[in-house]
């Protein structure tokens, strides 16, 4: 079970947050609850056991010290609590700027200790507690209280967190001039001159605090910009197989090696947030919009005021019977039995005898032998990375795994092994690397195959070409030359990413290591569902920057092959091609002729293939092509295009319900996919804008909404410039289209 977590997030609302202060175009506040609503929205994603509070300064008071005139302009909007969705949209409506500058921070971390003590107790808890403002309100601070405040925290063991609009940081690079001088509107300007040097000072009080307990002090910039880089998930490791690992049969040999181990994933795909199926339930008529975690049904997860729920699927068998309505009989599937494909027919095996399709294991790890490093193909490799250690508690078999992880490595070898992770699972062979750190030492594991896992590909080489009668020539117009291999090396060897990096000490480094380089699909999704969670209506902001860092070659470096890629360029002889419109000739560019087994040419023999000049409408989608094969205008093209369109518009007005809808969208999706293949996407926007206008205008044979549907759900829409480079259609234009309704 993960750890439990209680934060508090304090967050300064002050008068003074409604300011926009060095060039930004948002006030402070919107600002800081950037930084807020993402830690926020990161902690309510995980959908782990953490709690959170917040807490409000220079708001009304609502707390448990009221009474007391520090604790007054402090406000509690939610105690300490698992955060949820319909919480987050609260909170939303009930955080806003306050019509005072009044309220003490240091009193809001009091209230916020207080919080936690009440709700952790002496229970195992990370406790935290997240301040964010600007350091423009008075503050409380005597050196007694900011004593007291600093044992308490550290006796608690509570993090404090304390970010501060433009507060000054040497580290990140930033220091505010003028700190305590601002253009504000005439009713702030005597607060403004009464407070002269204020803010310098509390970021002093601040940054002691923070320092005194073992807390972090920064500036809001840095760590709005720090939000960009994704928090990787920890996990509890699993161990996949626990026991022993043995060399030699134990049960024979008293010479056999038999140490304790524990298999732990080393490496395991990440997979994206799925989505699941819901609709809008009946009974209930609100706009809110309540997602559940996927896969519970809203009350299972308390969003009683949810108005979506789940879509359960029902799957059911059925086998031919002539005597049954629709030549169809629902079978259950306890009356269902099993086969196995032999041939044309199935074997049956009955569940009595299931065992004879099994084998009969138990769990284990035995090395089989062992192989140099040098005789091991890196595609061999067939799975995810394991790790192999000796069990924890026990120390000679972290002896004798050490002895042989040490074996291993002096003699350059690997280690294959037959793991059985469970009894009666089924074996796989398994290959152990030894991998020695300054602080552990393992045994890494691959799956490797069976003879049957192998796919044996022949292909001819490319260095060499080899002639019937067996004869090797090395000079070829298919075979590179030593000039074109040399100008290539230069430009690889230019390319080269493994020096392009720096580390913090400013060495070369390799440029994109694997501890930074994330899944731009896992966190793009994230960071979109989160913004959707608090912003139901506004945009999704882009992606963050080091999601898309590595989409494209560095520009340093394309830069400085720059020379070597016009080389390449020249001794390939490669040249930009030209669309010859004007020396268009039909498809036939595009479809190589298919010519029969026999070799003869039966159309030459029949005087030459019949010129199609006609759609009909029995057979519109082969006259179609016939028509599209054999015309080589631009003119035939869009005459071939007017027919098939004539043709699915009488289908359409001639239809009794839907019932040719299934044959105008095959039609139109031919229409769409021939004129992509032409080069030619004008032709088909504009016949495809003409065809919904009349459906549009209900003029084929009335109301044809239910068309539109089908047309969208096969994604029979325009043709945009990502599919054609020479449609003129945006993305967006596209899209327009395609959501617009009837």
């Amino acid at each position: 079970m993960a750890d439990k977590e209680a934060t508090v997030y304090i967050v300064d609302v002050g008068t003074s947050m409604s300011n926009k202060n060095n060039g930004r175009s948002e006030t402070d506040f919107d600002f800081a609850m950037t930084y807020v609503w993402d830690k926020i929205t990161s902690t309510a994603s995980t959908f782990q056991l953490d709690e959170l509070g917040h807490s409000l300064i220079c708001l009304d008071t609502a707390n448990e010290l009221a009474g007391e005139e520090s604790f007054e302009n402090i406000s509690v909007l939610q105690d300490i609590s698992q955060i949820l969705l319909k919480d987050l949209k609260q909170l939303r409506q009930r955080i806003r700027l306050s019509s005072t500058g009044n309220g003490d921070a240091i009193s809001a971390i009091v209230i916020a200790i207080q919080m936690i003590t009440k709700y952790c107790k002496k229970l195992k808890y990370k406790r935290k507690i997240v301040l964010v403002t600007d350091g423009r309100g008075s503050l409380d601070a005597d050196e007694s209280s900011i004593l007291e405040i600093t044992r308490k925290i550290t006796q608690d063991g509570i993090e404090l967190v304390i970010v501060g609009v433009d507060f000054d940081d040497p580290e990140y690079g930033f220091k505010e001039e003028a700190k305590d001088v601002r253009k504000v509107s005439p009713p702030l300007m005597a607060l403004t001159l009464a407070n002269l040097g204020l803010k310098s000072r509390n970021e002093s009080i601040f940054k002691e605090l923070a320092e005194s307990c073992g807390g972090v002090f920064g500036n809001l910039q840095q760590a709005v910009d720090e939000l960009g880089i994704p928090r990787l998930k920890s996990t509890r490791p699993v161990p996949s197989y626990t026991g022993k690992l043995t060399l030699g049969d134990p049960e024979k040999y008293e010479t056999a090696l038999v140490i304790d181990v524990e298999r732990y994933p080393r490496t395991m795909v990440r997979r994206p947030l799925t989505a699941s199926q819901y609709v809008h339930r009946s009974d209930q008529a609100n706009d809110s919009v309540q997602l559940p975690k996927a896969g519970l049904p809203a009350s299972d997860v308390g969003y009683a005021d949810s108005d979506l729920t789940n879509v359960k699927n029902i799957r059911t068998y059925q086998v031919s019977d002539e005597r049954a309505p629709g030549g169809k009989r629902d079978v259950g599937r306890d009356d269902m039995a099993k086969g196995y494909e032999y041939g044309r027919t199935a074997v049956h095996i009955t569940e009595s005898d299931e065992n004879v399709t099994k084998l009969e294991t138990e769990a284990g790890l035995d090395i089989i032998g062992f192989v140099p490093w040098s005789k091991f193909d890196r595609f061999m490799s067939m799975s995810v990375t394991s790790i192999i250690i000796a069990q924890r508690t026990n120390s000679k078999a972290n002896i004798a795994l050490s002895s042989l992880i040490h074996a291993l490595y002096e003699l350059e070898s690997y280690a294959i092994a037959r793991l059985v992770s469970k009894v009666n699972r089924a074996p796989v062979i398994i290959l152990l690397a030894p991998s020695i750190k300054i602080d552990y030492e393992c045994l890494l594991d691959v799956q490797i195959p069976y003879a049957e896992d192998i796919r044996s590909y022949k292909f001819p080489p490319l260095d060499r070409i080899e002639t019937v009668s067996g004869k090797v020539i090395k000079q070829h117009r298919n075979i590179p030359s030593e000039a074109l291999q040399s100008a290539m090396d230069d430009f690889v060897d230019e390319m080269n990413l493994a020096t392009l990096g720096e580390d913090e000490d400013g060495k070369v480094a390799e440029y994109m290591p694997i501890t930074d380089t994330y899944s731009p699909v896992l966190h793009r999704i994230d960071q979109a569902v989160r913004w959707r969670a608090v912003h139901p209506i506004e945009h999704i902001p882009p992606p963050y920057e080091i999601l898309t860092r590595y989409s494209n070659p560095p520009e340093q470096l394309v830069i400085q092959s720059k020379s070597r890629l016009e080389k390449l360029i020249t001794v390939t002889d490669v040249k930009k091609g030209k669309f010859a419109f004007a020396a268009f000739q039909g498809r036939k560019r595009h479809r190589d002729e298919i010519k029969p087994v026999s070799g003869l040419n039966v159309d030459a023999l029949l005087g030459g293939a019949t010129k199609k000049s006609k759609v009909s409408l029995q057979n519109p989608i082969p006259d179609f092509r016939q028509i599209l094969d054999t015309t080589d205008t631009v003119e035939g093209i869009q005459d071939a295009v007017d027919q098939l369109g004539n043709v699915i518009e009488e289908q359409v007005k001639n239809s009794f319900g839907d019932i040719t809808y299934g044959r105008v969208v095959e039609e139109l999706g031919v229409i769409r996919e021939e004129m992509v293949e032409l080069e030619m996407p004008e032709i088909y926007n504009n016949f495809v804008k003409q065809f919904k206008r009349k459906l549009l205008d209900e003029e084929l044979g009335g109301n044809r909404k239910d068309l539109w549907w089908e047309m969208k759900k096969n994604r029979i829409g325009l043709i945009e410039k990502r599919t054609s480079e020479r449609s003129e259609v945006t993305e967006e234009e596209a899209k327009k289209f395609g959501n617009a309704s009837l």
